[in-house]
This record gives structure tokens, C-alpha cells and sequence, in this order.
């Protein structure tokens, strides 16, 4: 009789060897499949509002429950401001000035800088509106929008490096590689304007964000989805004007040339996602080219208006025109525009490790009446009760010196403030705290995931219900939680 050698796993060695070498070839296939489409024309997932060949893939989609909020305007904070300065009143800073951080509170992380001591707020916090609240001096014009803003106070991150921190602000994790906000609103609800982005980036003339494009890219959707960079001043859009000898007319030739032989390639090769999202690329950009540089052309605005927003004055003109500018396009429809105060890196951004009063001063100045100004704008043009307005950075900064002694203060993931105002929220309100010195959030914790459930709540879509079939699972932005924080809804 023959014995059958097993191993642990109760297969005989012959029975191992046959199943992985059928496991690998399995791999091998499933590689060509994908590559082939395969998966792409037969994957069983619930249908998604994905580009087609019959429709625009910015066609404006319906919200999965009635919402104010139809538009989003992000005004990100580069660099990270420091809560304890700006939107968090801590009086307990002034009676501990000086001390060291309490013992058990040691186990962050520093990244090898300097851990100081307790520092009170550079400047006065003052009460706001009726609703009396407490925002610093840093902010005066804002402050008299108080009873508009829903302020967080208790947000926290998963990275203290500004790179990971602004990709996870962005799109919900640290890592780069997935979809942001902006690209998941769009591909959620489309656009109200097929004549331009659906999702548009304004940077700092300093520089971008220093994890850059990933900040605004559409992840493993489609590229439709993905932010469009806008200039504030003269072309919007780098080279998207045709040559001076080509006219409309024959340029409308070309592309419906191209578009037919596209049309052809794509129907020997279904599931072609990328070839659909470049023949809807440059069918928007021939539209663009007549409607891009209106909607920044502030020569159309009043000299009052201009004024308001501290266009053509120090320090405030290019904030000012960038807020200006986000107020035409989502008059036109635009669906999430974000702009970014601060560029580059360090001193040029909200990173305030040498000193708070200079840093923040600075950046303040050139914000502070631009935000105010929008806020007011929104509120008499009636758009204010149907767009979402949102303020913060990446993440807070500590509540202790950085070295001692030393003006400025290091990163803080534990505890930070952003507000929301606009459609939907709940003005004149703050959720959430901080411990008494502002160092970590300890009250209805906030994170980030719960952060963006509401953001797509108040433009009426559910975070659970958005997603996207890839790689064999329905992704959201949420992952696999995220609660909508219902105390600062309307």
C-alpha cells in the first residue's frame, strides 16, 4: 500500500504543487483580463455615474436627498494655522504661560523639534455677533460673520507632515493615489455647467501645496473628475487659446475629425475609460475657450466691489481676486472650487515655527477682508444659503513655543478648528473642544472622515451610499467610517 505524505495544510505534495502553479496562472490571466478591459465590460457592481459615450460626464446628476448647499467653495489654509490663535480661546494659556506641557500629554510626536513652553495666544480674542463667538484678532473682518460660522473645534489627522497631512485633508488618507473631495462631489452630483470644470484649483502665486497634484486629482476615477488649475489674472488656462490661424470653424472640423476616429477606436475596445475622458477633455476646452476667460474677467465687476474685496491693494489684491473669482464661477454653475492661501513652503505658508505674530499676521492680513467680503457678497446675492463655504488648514499647531523661549509654535494633529458656513449649517455655533490648553481634541471628536461625511451631507450625498467600483470593492471617500456631525446642520 502507498502512503500519502500530507503536509499540514492536509494536501498531498503533487495537490500543493498543481493548485499553485493553477494559482499563478490565475494572476497571470486576471492581469491580461484587466488590461483587456475584461473586468471593465463585465464587472457586476451597481452602475456608476461615469463617463459614457452617449452623455457629457460632468452632466449634472441628482442628489441623493434634498440639500441648500449646491456649490463648495474650500478655502485652504496651507501650512496649518494655529487653532489656539485663531478659533479655539484657551484663557487657561495665560495662567500656565511658561510651564511645560503636563506630563501626560508627552507622547506626541515633535519631529525632532524643540518642545518649548505653554504659550498664551499672540493676540486678543473678542466675542463675535449674538452668538458670541470667540475669535482672535487676527480675524476681525470674519469675526463679523460670526453668526454665519459653524466652527469644529475638535478635528484631528492621522500625520503631523504637512504632505501626508494635506493629502489626507484632501482625500480622506495620507497616502496619494485617491480621489479628493472636489473629484468626489463631482462625480457624485456632475456640474451645473458643461461649459466649464466642474472642479476648480486656484493656487498661491508662492507656490502650491508641497504634495501637489494629488491634492486635487481624481484618484483611480476618471480624469473628468480631477480639479482644473485656474489663474486668477489673464488666461485662465495655460495654452488654451488655438493659434491665430486656425478659427473656430475648422477647429470644430478637427475635433469632430478626431472624435470620429476616437468613436471607432473605442468601440473595438470597450470599457476605454481614459480614451473617454480625453474625447470629453478637449470637447471642454474648445468650450472653454469662450467662457473661461469671462468668468475671471473682473473688469466686469463695480469699483465698490472690487474695493470690498481689497482687489488692487497691499496685502489683499491676489487672495481678493482669488475669492472674487471663486464667486463667478460658482455663480456659473462651477460645482467645488478651492483656493489656497500660502505656497511653497515654510514662512511662505501658515508654518509658523519661528513665529506666530509675524507668520500669522502676514497671511491674516491678506485674507482676513477678502473672506469677509465673500461672505457678505455671497449673502447679498442670495447664494449664500446654497453654497458650502469651508475654512482650515492640514492641521493646528501647538500650544507650547517651539523652543524656549522662541515665538513660534510646531504642527498639531491632535486638536485643530475648521468652520463651515452657508448652506445648510448652523451659524453662530462651535462643536467640539479641545483640553483646557488646546493641545488635543477630547470632546466629540472630529476626524477627518467625519469631516468630509458632513461636507457631503450639506450638498445633500450620502457618504456611504457614493461609491466607486475599483480593484474588486465599491471605495468612498469615508473608507469604512465617517459620521455626518448633525450639530452643526441647520
Amino acid at each position: 500500500m502507498t502512503l500519502r505524505r500530507h503536509f499540514p495544510c492536509g494536501q498531498t505534495r503533487r495537490e500543493f504543487l498543481w493548485e499553485m502553479g493553477g494559482g499563478c496562472a490565475g494572476l497571470a490571466l486576471a492581469s491580461l483580463l484587466e488590461s483587456d478591459g475584461f473586468f471593465q465590460r463585465n464587472a457586476s457592481a451597481a452602475p456608476s455615474p461615469a463617463p459614457t459615450t452617449s452623455g457629457h460626464p460632468l452632466q449634472a446628476r441628482p442628489s441623493h436627498f434634498p440639500a441648500k448647499a449646491q456649490r463648495v467653495i474650500f478655502l485652504m489654509m496651507n501650512g496649518g494655522p494655529s487653532q489656539v490663535d485663531t478659533f479655539d480661546h484657551k484663557p487657561l494659556l495665560e495662567k500656565y504661560a511658561g510651564q511645560p506641557l503636563p506630563a501626560d500629554k508627552k507622547f506626541i510626536n515633535s519631529g525632532g523639534r524643540k518642545i518649548g513652553f505653554l504659550t498664551p495666544a499672540f493676540r486678543k480674542f473678542r466675542p463675535g455677533g449674538e452668538s458670541g463667538l470667540m475669535i482672535s484678532d487676527f480675524f476681525p473682518q470674519i469675526r463679523q460673520h460670526a453668526d454665519k460660522l459653524a466652527v469644529i473645534r475638535s478635528c484631528h489627522t492621522d500625520s503631523h507632515a504637512h504632505g501626508s497631512a494635506l493629502v489626507a485633508m484632501n482625500s480622506g488618507k495620507t497616502f496619494i493615489g485617491r480621489p479628493s473631495l472636489g473629484s468626489w462631489a463631482v462625480y457624485g452630483l456632475g456640474s451645473e455647467n458643461q461649459d466649464l470644470p466642474g472642479y476648480v484649483v486656484i493656487l498661491d502665486k508662492r507656490g502650491g501645496p508641497i504634495s501637489g497634484q494629488p491634492n486635487w486629482s481624481s484618484g483611480f476615477m476618471s480624469g473628468a473628475f480631477q480639479g482644473t488649475l485656474f489663474r486668477p489674472t489673464g488666461d485662465p488656462i495655460l495654452d488654451l487659446r488655438g493659434p491665430e490661424f486656425l478659427d473656430r470653424a475648422a477647429q470644430r472640423e478637427q475635433l469632430d475629425a478626431l472624435a470620429q476616429l476616437n468613436q471607432k477606436h473605442l468601440e473595438a475596445r470597450p470599457g476605454g475609460q481614459e480614451l473617454l475622458t480625453r474625447i470629453a477633455s478637449y470637447e471642454l476646452a474648445y468650450r472653454m475657450q469662450a467662457t473661461a476667460p469671462a468668468a475671471v474677467d473682473l473688469s466686469q465687476e463695480s469699483q465698490v466691489t472690487l474695493d470690498a474685496y481689497g482687489v488692487g491693494k497691499h496685502p489683499t489684491d491676489e487672495f481678493g481676486r482669488n475669492c472674487l473669482v471663486a464667486r463667478r464661477l460658482i455663480e456659473r454653475g462651477v460645482r467645488f472650487v478651492q483656493l489656497y492661501s500660502g505656497g511653497g513652503h515654510l514662512e511662505e505658508t501658515w508654518d509658523a515655527h519661528k513665529s506666530i505674530e509675524t507668520n500669522h499676521g502676514q497671511h491674516s492680513a491678506e485674507i482676513d477682508q477678502p473672506i469677509g467680503a465673500l461672505l457678505t457678497d455671497l449673502q447679498q446675492r442670495g447664494l449664500l444659503d446654497s453654497t458650502l463655504v469651508i475654512w482650515g488648514g492640514e492641521f493646528g499647531r501647538m500650544p507650547f513655543s517651539e523652543g524656549q523661549g522662541e515665538p513660534g509654535r510646531n504642527h498639531n494633529p491632535y486638536g485643530f478648528s475648521i468652520w463651515l458656513a452657508g448652506g445648510g449649517v448652523r451659524g453662530g455655533t462651535s462643536y467640539g473642544e479641545t483640553d483646557d490648553l488646546g493641545f488635543e481634541a477630547v470632546v466629540n471628536k472630529a476626524h477627518l472622515h467625519d469631516l468630509h461625511a458632513t461636507i457631503l451631507h450639506l450638498i445633500g450625498v450620502d457618504h456611504e451610499r457614493l461609491t466607486y467600483f475599483h480593484q474588486g470593492r465599491d471605495e468612498r471617500l469615508t473608507d469604512v467610517y465617517g459620521r455626518v456631525i448633525r450639530d452643526v446642520l441647520a
